[in-house]
């Protein structure tokens, strides 16, 4: 009986072991861009403003989740998604997404993680409640946060997302996050 419980219980450990999905470290390149070159996008004036102009309209935690739950039962991009991507953030964000190969999205977030400007959209309105937003936000203090590297079925590439803060005056007021192909990164 024991040998039988062993037989099944291994497996089950192999069933279970091919469907795991193991994510790595970014590879130290990457870590080098995000604390030069893109942490420097933190501070644009254009990034910036668009941050500070969404910071002022002091939507609450409650409507930023409403809008979250609307966002993900959306089909496509809607008028409001559209406008996030058109924006003269949105416009900025898309020419520095052009620049590089590697960036594969690039999407603003204000000082609760929801979103400002987008080069595509994202799979929620609220990041806030995110590894990305809360580790490079960091209560304000900002920080340089790189996730690990993970396989994006929609683009068929190993991807890490990398998060800066926006910062004024010392302090995070928001935040951006990239999509990095490691493998396009020198």
């Amino acid at each position: 009986m024991k040998k039988l419980i062993s037989i099944i219980l291994v497996g089950f450990i192999c069933v279970l072991g091919s469907s795991v999905v193991f994510a790595e470290e970014a590879p130290q390149a990457v870590k080098d861009l995000a604390a030069t070159k893109l942490a420097a996008y933190g501070s644009d004036p254009v990034i910036v403003a668009a941050v500070k102009e969404q910071n002022a309209m002091g939507k609450s935690l409650d409507d930023i989740k409403a809008m979250d739950k609307k966002w993900q039962e959306t089909a496509g991009v809607d008028s409001y998604m559209k406008s996030l991507m058109e924006s003269a953030c949105g416009k900025h964000l898309g020419e520095i997404l052009g620049s590089q190969a590697y960036f594969a999205e690039i999407f603003v977030m204000d000082n609760q993680g929801a979103n400002v400007a987008m080069t595509g959209k994202t799979s929620d309105y609220w990041q806030g409640d995110e590894a990305k937003f809360a580790k490079s936000f960091a209560d304000g203090a900002g920080a340089v946060f790189v996730d690990e590297v993970e396989f994006d079925d929609s683009s068929q590439a190993y991807l890490v997302q990398v998060s800066v803060p926006v910062m004024e005056a010392g302090k995070a007021i928001g935040a951006i996050t990239f999509g990095i192909d490691v493998e396009k990164v020198e």
